[in-house]
């Protein structure tokens, strides 16, 4: 019986490190053959051999081996950071090389404002077709998640968001404006607004929704000829008076979208 239990939980731990690294499955299964091996009595022997090999797998190899899948890690700089130092922990920091040169060149567009670009999920390192749950479409390499813009009560925009994870943070519709949000919810798509449930906690509560550094952000966006859709919550697009044609509306069998921007490539 214990040993159905222990075979159990290592399916369990696989799948589950599989799911949300994509390459952490590989590794605990390395680990494990390494700690059997390994017959020095030391406690926490096997994890601390997978903590080793994943930190050196995810820092050193995989950004090696990536670019032979046709991705390579999001290029970091002063104005392009992400939101959450666990997006790159869990290798979710990767991208076409195209969708890196539109971060970049919107980057250089937003080069004398304060704004900067923060970002979430993008894509694991390896393998189309390979899902990035919870997301419907990270698979390609061609999608990433941008966080709002925000600023203080004052005015003055700031490289701070409302969640420690970047996500669940809601712009609500204000009582004019027309509500998605309740018109998907209604409809069955229970789903919708399921991001409250993943911030990791809520933080800087006096932080405000930056209509105006958020719709400068889209803006610089928008001026990438690569850029093939732009997804944002309708109520947002209507506040913020924006009317590309690539801005769209993701339907309700995604979750809602106005704790964050979906940009993707044609």
């Amino acid at each position: 019986m214990k040993h159905f239990f222990t075979i159990t939980l290592q399916i369990i731990l696989f799948t589950l490190l599989t799911v949300i690294t994509q390459i952490g499955g590989l590794i605990y299964i390395f680990s494990l053959i390494i700690s059997k091996k390994w017959r020095i009595p030391v406690k926490f022997k096997t994890a601390a051999i997978f903590l080793g090999l994943y930190l050196m797998a995810t820092l050193l190899l995989v950004p090696i081996i990536a670019p032979l899948f046709g991705r390579e890690k999001i290029v970091n700089s002063e104005k392009i950071r992400p939101t959450n130092y666990m997006t790159v922990l869990l290798n979710r920091n990767y991208v076409v090389p195209e969708l890196n040169k539109l971060l970049l060149h919107t980057a250089t567009a937003l080069a004398d404002t304060p704004i900067k670009i923060s970002y979430l999920d993008a894509n694991f390192p390896f393998l189309n077709k390979f899902p990035l749950l919870p997301h419907l479409s990270h698979n390609d390499g061609k999608k990433i998640d941008l966080s709002l813009v925000y600023e203080t009560p004052e005015g003055i925009i700031v490289n701070q968001k409302k969640s420690v994870s970047g996500y669940g943070a809601f712009v609500a519709p204000k009582p004019e404006e027309y509500n998605q949000i309740e018109n998907c919810l209604t409809n069955g798509y229970f789903q919708y607004d399921y991001p409250k449930y993943l911030t990791l906690g809520s933080i800087n509560a006096s932080l405000v929704f930056s209509e105006k550094g958020t719709k400068e952000l889209m803006q610089a966006i928008l001026q990438n000829e690569t850029l093939g859709k732009l997804f944002i919550e309708p109520h947002l697009k209507t506040r913020m008076d924006l009317k590309h044609k690539k801005i769209r509306y993701h339907g309700c069998r995604a979750v809602r979208h106005d704790d964050h921007i979906h940009i993707q490539l044609k």
